[in-house]
């Protein structure tokens, strides 16, 4: 069949159900060049009601009949997710496309942003497009009407959903004025059930069961039948009306698929969200999802994990409040004030007195203003708010959302016992009460604008995916915090790479609490050493077999100059998190017994790992320090990612104005080295390349093609090396090194050395050897007698880095199969004569034990002697003889 050229489309979720179907309908109302098409198959009592019923009045195209590259405009209807539209997918992103978007979903992280939207909570996005009909006059024959008012009833459950509306009675009030058929509505919503729906009914009975999760009761029921049954929702809510239940959660494994189907009555359960994880939507009170390849008990083990994760607690001040207040005194300077804010990059600062007693709060605005008026000398007292409400710890949520939204409150303060514990903003509040993607402070009423996702649980990912011994120490980190009554997070590389699925072992903990006393009172019981560092309230734990793990204080950083070491001050989680450098570095892991496993994510990283993108956190960040665009350009290339547009465009600008002019060289070395010890870091310095990142280094440092062929043989050497010599050690950056800086002259490489402060041991030996390419490389070539010991006495003088850099630069079948003798048959002799062996046969301990090692060692390679009894003979022989014993 031959593709449609069709510019305007219309099209729904795949699984399509009555509210879909009349929403396309109604859109066609307002669009009436567009075609419809269904993205995917529809549900079976859709179908039927398409072969029996009113399918006259759709002209809809199939899929594959569509010629994707003709589309301009793309209508969605009752869907905005990405995911659930099937083929079209493909086309989202193509340049010049114009989106338009009828829904009433409550937003996901996986939703398209088109040219016109048109959202709003009602009870069916029916409603919506027919509030527009309506508006703009357009006759409905008596058939449409019945259609839209059928999936009116859908998607409102006949009105009996609490996201129905005033606006879908008024809607369907109006539908019933222009004819529709109630007698066809009746016929499709109250038909009797089929022997085989009462069978489904009898079965959800039997197997539901009854559980209570974080106080909240709900219930789950399963079935199980080889053929599809159709109507399983309209089952499942038969079911819940029958028995009364407020929350359910409803799983039938039919043909080769799951059904999930979830019903809610409780606010504190939102039915779309946990759809949502297993790539389905709705509503908080009605959602669905089809689910392939799992078995049902597996979706059910999920199931009841993601419930326990994302059903709300009952919540206080104390959940949603940010602890520790950054404050002032009320004595101290507007200056004094601006500064503060601006460090901090928040905008409402508490005032205390000395005593601690909250005393105002100032804000931005007001403190920027008065510093234009030239009254920064003033005290902060004197332009302070007075007039504030406050909270205690255990003020339950609906207290304190009365308080802010009543009273239009920008910070809430929470005090115990007249002392300031914390502060609760209005992101805060909504972030608890949404329980979705929204707007997250930073702090309280930051200006920035960070995304937050909601909770996920990680305890079976961690089981998964961390080995049983290290996973025990993790779970006794959360145990020992109990104790203390501190909260303790798991945090960085080790959640992150969970994610991702990869394999990272790097345990670093962060501590709400005093990360020092943490670490020592986890050392009593566990036979634990502690190396601590006060300044910066952080602490090592080394274990009897090595293993260790970084114990931190959650703080705050801010810079005084860009480029500058950063000034540490205890602060929360969230700001701990906050001064990482980019947003998939600041997941953090719940790890007291209460919440074991909770996944903390304030600044979207889950949505920036699924969408593999590197992002900053404020657009200062490279600025305050220019060392993070190398680890940028680290992660993009190890895991795969991209740069985002907005961190690219800010990697330029910090190369443009040259943020790095005051960063200590031995910073830039020890992230340059990093780059290095990548598994490909030809790509990472290729990127360096296109940023201009190199002439921070040498403006010598000439990026060829003789560079990246050079580069390119010393991978292919290290793999060669690393296959045939797993115990040898290699430490493959510095290889990477030799080669990076061989096109730079002495006097060139030792002003870079100088720079970088490379003076340590390791790194004066590697400048000495470096000295020596031309030598050894002529001397290579020109050697005549290949026997094991001239190879062994040229080439023992070097450390295996350099030599596997001259078999990559030579790159000759003469120096490579020399350097390959010498690591494969000559590296590793030594002679089995000891000092002691030589004392016992008379020799004095002198000049001569060298001379009679060197001569045995010479013996050795030209396989004069090949064990300890030749060795003893060889020096009776030669030395013996020799002295006249």
């Amino acid at each position: 069949m031959s593709e449609t050229a069709l510019k305007e489309i219309i099209t729904t979720h795949i699984n399509a159900d009555f509210d879909a179907l009349s929403s396309m309908m109604a859109a066609k109302k307002l669009y009436p060049d567009a075609t419809i098409v269904f993205p995917g198959s529809q549900e079976k009592n859709l179908r039927n009601f398409f072969i029996h019923s009113l399918s006259y009045l759709f002209s809809f195209t199939r899929t594959k009949q569509v010629d994707f590259n003709t589309i301009e405009r793309l209508i969605l209807v009752d869907t905005r997710q990405k995911d659930r539209i099937g083929r079209f997918s493909e086309i989202i992103d193509k340049e010049g496309l114009d989106i338009h978007i009828y829904d009433h979903h409550p937003s996901s992280n996986n939703d398209i942003k088109g040219n016109q939207e048109f959202i709003k909570p009602a009870g069916s996005t029916t409603t919506i497009l027919a509030e527009m009909i309506k508006g703009r006059n357009l006759s409905l024959t008596p058939d449409e009407a019945t259609v839209m008012l059928l999936g009116i009833h859908e998607d409102t459950g006949s009105f009996t959903f609490s996201s129905t509306t005033p606006d879908d009675h008024i809607i369907a009030a109006w539908l019933t004025e222009q004819g529709a058929d109630r007698n066809i509505l009746s016929g499709l919503l109250t038909r009797e059930l089929t022997a085989e729906q009462i069978w489904v009914l009898n079965d959800l009975t039997q197997s539901a069961v009854k559980t209570v999760i974080n106080g909240v009761e709900l219930v789950t029921a399963k079935v199980i039948r080889e053929e599809y049954i159709g109507d399983f929702a309209m089952l499942v809510h038969k079911f819940m009306d029958m028995e009364n239940i407020q929350v359910l959660f409803a799983m039938a494994q039919m043909e080769d698929k799951i059904y999930l189907v979830a019903r809610s009555r409780n606010d504190a359960v939102n039915a779309a969200e946990i759809a949502l994880e297993f790539g389905g939507g709705g509503h908080p009170q009605a959602a669905s999802a089809t689910i392939s390849k799992k078995t049902i008990i597996q979706v059910e083990r999920t199931l009841l994990t993601l419930l326990k994760s994302l059903i709300n607690r009952g919540k206080t001040a104390k959940d949603m409040m940010t602890s520790p207040v950054i404050h002032i005194l009320p004595e101290k300077s507007v200056r004094d004030a601006s500064a503060l804010l601006t460090r901090y990059n928040i905008n409402v600062l508490i005032v205390l007195n000395r005593a601690g007693k909250l005393e105002g709060y100032i804000t931005r605005q007001i403190m920027e203003k008065a510093v234009y008026f030239n009254l920064g000398h003033i005290p902060v007292k004197d332009y302070m708010n007075i007039d504030f409400h406050t909270v205690t710890p255990d003020t339950p949520l609906s207290e304190v959302q009365e308080l802010i939204i009543k009273n239009n409150l920008r910070v809430l303060p929470v005090l115990r016992d007249e002392a300031l514990v914390g502060v609760i903003t209005r992101t805060d509040l909504m972030n608890i009460l949404v329980g979705g993607p929204v707007i997250k402070d930073f702090s309280y009423d930051t200006s920035q604008n960070l995304h937050f996702t909601k909770n996920r649980n990680l305890a079976h990912l961690l089981k998964e995916q961390v080995p049983e011994h290290i996973l025990n120490i993790i779970r006794k980190f959360g145990d020992c915090a109990d104790r203390l009554g501190y909260r303790a997070y798991l945090v960085g590389g080790l959640v992150r790479d969970i994610l991702l699925k990869r394999e990272n072992y790097d345990v670093d903990i962060v501590i709400e609490g005093d990360g020092i006393i943490f670490a020592h009172e986890f050392a009593k019981d566990n036979n634990v050493r502690v190396r601590s560092h006060k300044k910066f309230g952080t602490a090592v734990l080394i274990f009897p077999d090595g293993f260790k793990v970084d114990v931190a204080t959650a703080r705050m950083e801010y810079y005084e100059t860009p480029a500058a070491p950063p000034t540490v001050e205890t602060s929360s989680l969230k700001m701990d998190l906050f001064r990482r450098d980019f947003t998939i570095n600041t997941l953090a892991v719940r790890l007291n017994s209460g919440n074991y496993g909770d996944l903390i994510d304030y600044f979207g990283a889950q949505k920036d790992i699924k969408e593999r993108v590197i992002r900053v956190l404020h657009n200062l960040s490279f600025v305050e320090d220019p060392t993070r665009v190398f680890r940028a350009i680290r992660f993009e290339q190890r895991f795969g990612l991209k740069i985002g547009r907005l961190t690219l465009s800010l990697i330029r600008n910090a190369v443009d104005i040259n943020c790095f002019k005051d960063l200590s060289g031995r910073r830039l070395f020890m992230e340059l080295k990093l780059i290095l010890m990548e598994n490909e870091p030809l790509k990472a310095i290729t990127r360096m390349h296109q940023f201009d990142l190199l002439n921070l280094l040498s403006k010598n440092i000439d990026f060829n093609d003789k560079l990246i062929k050079l580069l390119e043989n010393i991978n292919d050497v290290i793999s060669w090396f690393r296959l045939l010599y797993l115990d040898e050690p290699c430490d493959s950056w510095r290889v990477y090194w030799f080669a990076f800086t061989s096109n730079l002259d002495t006097e060139e490489y030792n002003s870079l050395t100088t720079r970088l402060m490379m003076n340590d041991i390791e790194c004066v030996r590697m400048n000495g050897q470096r000295q020596d390419v031309w030598h050894l490389l002529d001397n290579l070539f020109r050697l005549e007698s290949e026997d094991n010991y001239s190879i062994y006495t040229l080439l023992s003088q070097y450390d295996t880095e350099f030599l596997l850099f001259i078999m990559a630069k030579a790159n000759n079948e003469k120096i490579k199969k020399i350097i390959s003798s010498y690591f494969t048959r000559l590296k590793g002799v030594t002679v089995s004569v000891k000092g002691r062996d030589l004392k016992a046969m008379g020799f004095e301990p002198g000049p001569v034990y060298r001379e009679i090692m060197t001569g045995l060692l010479e013996a050795r390679l030209k396989n004069m002697v090949n064990s300890k009894k030749e060795e003893m003979e060889f020096i009776r022989a030669r030395y013996l003889n020799k002295s006249g014993r």
